[in-house]
């Protein structure tokens, strides 16, 4: 089995090869593929992104489809601050706000211009997950671009309750980036219930066992570099050492 770092730098260059991605370069970075509006279009017609109200999304571009779609149909939008570098880690994003225009809303210097700084336990219950994506395999195993953001992401809400152990994660992707491969994965990293790429659906759990969510925040995998680098993590040991 190929080890994360091995994955991503292949995956990075067979995009940038083939020019299925915008930008000079997609390498340390979740990709923005050509088709990513595509993608989003097939996600809004899953019964999961229907049903619901409130949505939880990571910053990136790829995504930034997916992010309109939801504002424009009046779900609640949560999008993570970038690389958690505050202690309200996300954005709220209300559509029924005049000031959420949804074009501008689902960018990121637009959803801080309109959206509000809320910790993780003012916000409201997550019916869906939307996360983004290096390389994904069927099984539901996830690579993200290395930096975890999105497990702690996840990690953090699970451990204020406001996302569930059943609520589904999906995420969109080029064709390219889904993987006929045994992928890496350990306690820490979110899996998929559903892929989405630019031409099909793939649904990672039917006919087998789901793979198991993470709880909260593995603390013994983290770094004190990591720890130091995001404020609510440091808030929230230093809580846990005056308590305990």
């Amino acid at each position: 089995m190929r080890d994360k770092w091995a994955i991503r730098e292949s995956v990075w260059t067979s995009l940038e090869t083939a020019r299925v991605v915008r930008g000079k370069s997609v390498h340390d970075k979740i990709p923005n593929f050509i088709g990513s509006e595509a993608a989003a279009a097939l996600a809004s017609e899953l019964p999961e992104w229907e049903a619901a109200r409130a949505i939880k999304s990571n910053p990136d571009q790829a995504q930034r489809p997916l992010r309109q779609l939801a504002l424009e149909q009046g779900k609640l939008l949560y999008m993570a601050v970038p690389r958690l570098k505050d202690e309200r880690v996300f954005i709220e994003l209300d559509p029924s706000r005049a000031e959420v225009v949804p074009a501008k809303a689902a960018t990121i210097s637009g959803a801080f211009k309109v959206g509000r700084p809320v910790f993780v336990h003012e916000m409201q219950p997550i019916d869906l997950v939307v996360s983004g994506s290096v390389a994904v395999n069927s099984q539901g195993v996830r690579i993200g671009k290395g930096g975890g953001f999105a497990d702690l992401e996840y990690g953090l809400a699970a451990a204020a309750g406001v996302v569930r152990p059943g609520t589904p994660v999906v995420s969109t992707v080029h064709p390219m980036q889904l993987l006929d491969e045994d992928l890496p994965w350990t306690q820490h990293d979110v899996p998929l219930d559903i892929v989405v790429t630019t031409e099909t659906v793939i649904r990672c759990s039917s006919g087998q066992e789901r793979l198991p969510r993470p709880k909260g925040v593995y603390w013994e995998d983290l770094d004190e570099r990591k720890i130091r680098s995001i404020p609510l993590l440091v808030k929230l040991r230093e809580e846990s050492q005056t308590n305990g």
